[in-house]
């Protein structure tokens, strides 16, 4: 347990302490522009174990988080408080809440009354239980609990940037990512996505900075104060998972895109933004069309510095993004697609535990192919649906096989172990397979019945299968055998009945690949400037069949030929150049190294990083080394959900 507070306070003073700061976190009354919650949204909920959470809200559970918190960039720490709402079953003692490397200062009751409190053993991947002893209550009432705490540098749900990390290169930046469960490293709460909470927050921030949150913001202009500060606050009536209370702190400017969308990002980087995202407008709508109206109000997007370690991350109101999606033409706007989607698929219906990712991510991807076919047509779809095939049959081969089921058991693992194609790829395909078999009008209707019936509320697998067997197979044994639901569900692998996408504009792409790749034609054969991206992701992923691990396949005349007539040394897609690096490590091309360690070195996204390092790891003697010196250098300027994959890998570099 950690020590608390030091001093004797008298109680008129505790109340008085408390009585300022609960007035701090009241938000100025101003008109909500998010929809009603719908029926569903105050339905009781059952909630099953999760094995990654310290809570047993079926006892005690947390309804809402109010945060008054101060930025502080040379300790690099969030301090303040957290004042939680918390429902109570009769004769319930206490609350478990999670937390993780949280220096604990005291914990009080609304009156500003001590609870006792106690910190469990900490776990290296759930951190500490924090268990609250409740004061005396009544059956249904709200009891306040006030949690005075700090965050350490170290947290990992934090990246503390420099000014030389931004591009701005003036100011520092602050951004937080929560999934899976490294919201306990800035929020004492029940940190487990079945448990939604509504929030609110005062966030004090240096003079020179905005802060911006994953939710609607009271105060744009912000707050002065005495110090030099500025207070900024939020609010977010919509209960939400943990894992997407989400915040950023920085030189931050905003352009419009339309009236309910736009886009947030450093300055010098703003003309840029917002030209490559002018579509999210029509992205929404498209959405709209699909599975009905968008429960958020606002949908803008936030481009963060290169170390943000995810392609993006759906944080509702503010989709949080890499800057490595802006290719100056559009071509990897489907990750806006992708994010945009979880406001319904992950956002509105929530995976109750991390072991049902697939509820969230295989939906989303299958949802995001749907925008895109509204917005940009078949054919873009459709190509992006074989690439994300194609990954997923590499993705079956190369792990354990029952870590290739869509309901999966992770515990005593890091729920990060399931972020894989399998959620993703595996769990659109199994969608893909109903709409294929069922149509695409009837599958639409269950669909979008779906997100109505289950807004607000943590779905399993298990519900998921009773959902559709309800409301679309409707006891017709026949469907329901030629479907294979607990198949795909439950079983690894990919049923028989699974077909691959097939996209035309792929078919000259593959017999100029065979034409290079196995019959040693010239790279000036190559018809690359006619090519989308997509299609040149295609060429760049071409492989023999049955190649060995560690062979082969060109020459070293022929990289250098593919390098030079692709000019792929200067390529700024990173999508594109994610490729080509990864041929160049499997022939240990060494006029490829310098574009290498720029490319890692310059962004932290661990879509690229984990499997590049992972490549060279693959090349021993040549690789290893290469790796460990490219690894010091990068690792200052990735957050720690890439730095905790990567260091399990090349090890952590010494300092």
């Amino acid at each position: 347990m950690l020590p608390r507070a030091a001093g004797l306070v008298s109680a008129l003073a505790l109340t008085a302490a408390l009585s300022v700061s609960l007035a701090a976190c009241q938000q100025p009354e101003v008109k909500s522009d998010m929809p009603p919650l719908p029926a569903s949204a105050t339905a009781p909920v059952v909630y099953p174990k999760d094995v990654h959470s310290y809570a047993q809200p079926q006892v005690a559970r947390v309804k809402h988080v109010a945060l008054d918190l101060t930025a502080d960039f040379a300790t690099k720490t969030l301090s303040g408080t957290a004042t939680l709402d918390v429902t109570a079953e009769p004769g319930a003692t206490q609350v478990i809440l999670d937390t993780r490397n949280l220096d604990i200062r005291s914990v009080k009751d609304a009156e500003g009354k001590p609870l006792a409190f106690a910190l469990g053993t900490a776990d290296p991947i759930l951190g500490q239980p924090l268990t609250v002893t409740l004061p005396t209550f009544t059956p249904g009432q709200v009891i306040k609990i006030v949690v005075d705490y700090a965050t350490r540098p170290d947290a990992a749900a934090l990246q503390w940037l420099t000014p030389a990390q931004t591009a701005g290169g003036q100011q520092p930046f602050l951004f937080s990512q929560g999934q899976a469960i490294l919201t306990r490293t800035w929020v004492p709460t029940q940190d487990s996505p079945g448990i939604r909470q509504t929030y609110s927050a005062k966030i004090t921030v240096p003079e020179a900075l905005k802060a911006v949150m994953s939710a609607e913001m009271l105060t744009p202009d912000g707050e002065k104060a005495a110090d030099g500060t500025h207070a900024y606050r939020f609010r977010m009536t919509n209960p939400v998972p943990p894992y997407l209370i989400a915040l950023a702190v920085g030189d931050l400017a905003f352009a419009s895109e339309d009236g309910r969308t736009g886009v947030w990002t450093e300055p010098s980087r703003l003309a840029a933004a917002k030209a490559e995202f002018a579509e999210v407008g029509q992205m929404v709508t498209a959405a709209e069309g699909l599975y009905g109206p968008y429960a958020w109000g606002r949908y803008d997007l936030l481009i963060l510095p290169p170390s943000f370690p995810f392609g993006g991350m759906e944080n509702p109101r503010l989709t949080f993004a890499t800057p490595t999606v802006i290719a100056g033409d559009k071509s990897l706007v489907s990750l806006v697609a992708h994010e945009l989607a979880h406001s319904w698929s992950g956002n509105l219906v929530t995976n109750a535990t991390w072991n049902e990712f697939w509820l969230n991510e295989g939906f989303t991807t299958y949802f995001q192919n749907r925008i895109m076919e509204a917005v940009y047509g078949n054919d873009r779809a459709q190509q992006e649906r074989v690439l994300g095939w194609d990954s997923l049959q590499a993705e079956l081969k190369s792990l354990p096989e029952l870590d290739t089921r869509l309901h999966l058991d992770l515990a005593g693992r890091d729920p990060d172990e399931g972020m894989t194609d399998i959620a993703y790829e595996k769990g659109a395909a199994f969608l893909e397979t109903i709409e294929r078999i069922v149509g695409r009008e009837r599958f639409d209707a269950w669909l979008k019945g779906y997100f109505e019936r289950n807004a607000f509320r943590p779905m399993t697998s298990a519900l998921f299968l009773k959902d559709i067997r309800d409301h679309l197979v409707k006891g017709d044994g026949a469907l329901d055998a030629r479907l294979k639901l607990d198949e795909w569900v439950y079983q690894p692998g990919l049923p028989d009945n699974a077909v691959a996408p097939t996209s035309n504009a792929f078919t000259a792409v593959d017999t100029a690949a065979r034409a290079f790749f196995a019959d040693r034609g010239p790279a000036s054969a190559i018809p690359w400037s006619g090519w989308n991206t997509q299609q040149r992701q295609r060429f760049l992923g071409w492989r023999p069949a049955n190649l060995r691990d560690g062979a082969d396949w060109l020459t070293n005349q022929q990289l250098a030929d593919l390098e030079k007539t692709l000019n792929l040394a200067n390529e700024g897609n990173s999508e594109v150049l994610f490729g080509w690096l990864q041929i160049a490590i499997a022939h240990r091309y060494q006029a490829a190294v310098p574009k290498l360690t720029q490319f890692l070195t310059s962004m932290g996204r661990r879509k690229f990083v984990l499997p590049l390092f992972t490549s060279l790891w693959a090349e021993g003697d040549w690789g290893r080394p290469l790796a460990t010196s490219i690894y010091a250098r990068a690792r200052p300027g990735y957050h720690p959900v890439t730095t905790g994959s990567v260091d399990a890998l090349v090890g952590r570099p010494a300092a």
